[in-house]
């Protein structure tokens, strides 16, 4: 599993890990606990500002807003600035974007639903997914007939879907049909996933519909035809036309034997019927349990739609900006010398590996920025160190308190 720069423990805990170094002094873990609270409180005002940047520019592609709704944001609303926005807010928040390759191998495999479904991408000028949090499960799969096999699924914590849908003039000569689907034709769709099979991504297309497999088809169709010709051929047409002849000449037939001959075929033919339906069966069933998934998926995975859904990303990368800053000011403070980025990045990631039993590749360099940027941190001759507790405190408490800069003369 590859490593990546998310951090899969909340900041509460990790604050609580690091309060253990200054056990045994109450006034430190009192000024280190007030220290991160008012940072909180500032990435938080940070996240306030990203949202209202990203709600104005979003509102003329929000399909959720009327059309009156939407016209009125008409040279406010700038898509080039909400995509920026929106990219910013999900590196903070530590997601990273599936390559095509990736999404590709998943739309040809299955592991839950053992389905293939047929996405119109025409219907999308631009789509991506972004992930983030990776973890595996053991699920028991249905193979043959009451056979389950107990199999590991690889699944995504968290999937952000962006859909950009094509104008009205492209859909039209591409003949897309949007179906029931309350999207405008120019909308950006956003949604947000927890828990989903990293090969089965397809389910959360709005516009997947289920297709017969190769598979599927073959099992069908082949015994069908090839069952019901031969038995045709075999059975039935010669009994019938032995039957029909003596009838036409008047001659005397063995009509017992002609009888069981056209029995034993029709028979046949409908065992043969039954097997073709079992068949077709077996693939409604797929449908009903992709059904089934798609429901849990929007009842009970679905986390945000749309504008609705940068409260959940905004929250995550508050999240993880408090977090790699605990890390970074904690591991800084409690070291004898200045660090090296390098240096740095080691420790935090050897402490979670030793001590938390976790690999993950630490964004060291965005950790120290917000250091630098909030005063925290100083950069010598490629070395790191932080200010002392009770200097931090002044620092972010003047930071905190420059953000109204409301100081009217009476």
């Amino acid at each position: 599993m590859t490593r990546e720069h998310y951090i899969p423990f909340n900041k509460e805990f990790l604050l609580e890990q690091q309060l253990t170094a200054f056990a045994q002094d109450p006034k430190k873990v009192d000024d280190f606990k007030k220290l991160f609270d008012i940072i909180e409180h500032y990435f938080h005002y940070e996240a306030f500002n990203l949202n209202r940047n990203l709600k104005q520019n979003y509102a003329l592609f929000d399909p959720d807003l009327s059309n009156k709704e939407r016209k009125s944001f008409i040279g406010k609303s700038d898509f080039s600035i909400f995509k920026k926005t929106l990219l910013t807010v999900l590196e903070l928040g530590n997601y990273t974007r599936i390559d095509q390759e990736t999404l590709d191998v998943a739309f040809k495999e299955s592991d839950l639903i053992g389905l293939n479904l047929s996405i119109d991408f025409n219907a999308f000028k631009d789509y991506e997914m972004y992930v983030r949090g990776q973890h595996t499960a053991k699920e028991k799969v249905k193979k043959y007939f009451f056979w389950k096999k107990e199999v590991e699924i690889e699944y995504y914590d968290r999937v952000l879907i962006y859909l950009h849908y094509n104008d009205t003039n492209f859909l039209k000569e591409k003949k897309v049909k949007l179906g029931k689907m309350p999207v405008e034709p120019g909308s950006v769709v956003l949604k947000i996933f927890k828990r989903v099979p990293k090969n089965d991504l397809e389910t959360i297309f709005p516009n997947a519909i289920p297709r017969m497999s190769t598979t599927d088809k073959l099992l069908l169709w082949v015994p069908g035809l090839f069952g019901g010709i031969s038995l045709l051929s075999a059975k039935v047409i010669p009994a019938l036309i032995n039957m029909y002849g003596a009838y036409e000449t008047g001659e005397t037939i063995d009509l017992l034997n002609s009888k069981t001959s056209l029995n034993q075929g029709l028979i046949a033919l409908g065992i043969l019927a039954a097997y073709c339906f079992r068949q077709y069966n077996n693939f409604v069933n797929k449908k009903i349990r992709y059904s089934k998934i798609l429901s849990d998926s929007l009842y009970f995975k679905n986390l945000g739609n749309n504008s609705g859904a940068f409260y959940s990303l905004l929250n995550s990368s508050e999240e993880e900006m408090l977090k790699e800053t605990i890390l970074a000011y904690s591991f800084l403070y409690k070291s004898e010398k200045p660090l090296t980025t390098e240096e740095l990045d080691n420790q935090i990631e050897s402490w979670f590996e030793t001590t938390l039993k976790t690999s993950l590749d630490f964004d060291v360099k965005e950790a120290l920025d917000k250091l630098k940027n909030i005063g925290l941190g100083i950069e010598s001759n490629g070395k790191w160190e932080v200010v002392s507790l009770e200097k931090a405190l002044v620092t972010i408490d003047a930071l905190w308190d420059g953000v109204f800069d409301y100081n009217y003369q009476m």
